[in-house]
């Protein structure tokens, strides 16, 4: 049982072939939702460049035209890039890190609210991260990237406040995922060492806060970030 009713929905994950992705798609697939991946990775459902706007629109039309609706988006695109002082820091990584973590989020969005818009409902669950909120050291640009993601949900879900689309975010620290071995050793064991459950995340306990955000049953929330940290951030 996954406690929600997806049975009606189309929910598109943007970059979901990593390992939240998959959770969150296996949850929603689970409690009968119809989902579609974007993602540049082969194992997508359809191969889509999140950071270009040409080809989200593209994507959004080919949505519409097959399912005539998109009732959940979750943004999960993410890279970490380099663990590098800022002097070492080069400006193409810095705008690789914020177009694939940020810039593909409002694309996403963008692209999503036209038609939520027309069906006057409509859930976006954006993935930021902790580093979003306190900044991890040799991490500017995802730090940076992640803040934005949050400012963005805050900004969007006071802007589509009456309109009963519902935007939050998620601000997991560190998750099992294949995205943590991009971190330096040093780095992982730093962020690790700061949860006081001891232990790194599940996607499986992303997916289920995905879900609840995702559902009807998160209906007075919007505009929020949600902690997933284990016990780490308690602000």
């Amino acid at each position: 049982m996954t406690g929600f009713d997806f049975s009606s929905r189309v929910a598109v994950i943007a970059g979901g072939c990593g390992g939240i992705g998959q959770a969150v798609r296996a949850r929603l697939a689970a409690a009968g939702g119809t989902v579609v991946v974007w993602d540049l990775a082969d194992q997508a459902d359809e191969r889509v460049d999140l950071t270009s706007e040409a080809g989200v629109d593209g994507a959004m039309a080919r949505l519409l035209d097959r399912f005539g609706r998109i009732d959940v988006l979750v943004n999960a695109a993410g890279i970490t890039g380099p663990t590098v002082s800022i002097e070492h820091y080069s400006l193409a990584d810095w705008k690789r890190v914020l177009d694939v973590n940020l810039t593909s989020t409002f694309l996403c969005c963008k692209a999503a609210i036209a038609p939520m818009r027309r069906q006057n409902a409509g859930h976006i669950v954006n993935l930021a991260s902790i580093a979003g909120k306190e900044g991890n050291a040799g991490m500017t640009g995802y730090s940076a990237a992640k803040a934005g993601v949050i400012a963005l949900t805050k900004s969007l879900g006071k802007e589509l406040a009456s309109t009963n689309i519902r935007v939050n975010a998620i601000a997991p620290a560190v998750i099992a995922t294949e995205l943590v071995k991009q971190m330096s050793e040093d780095t992982y064991w730093n962020v690790l060492a700061k949860i006081p459950l001891g232990r790194a995340g599940r996607p499986e306990e992303v997916a289920a806060m995905v879900a609840w955000l995702a559902s009807d049953e998160c209906s007075f929330s919007t505009g929020a970030v949600f902690d997933l940290s284990g016990g780490r951030a308690t602000y």
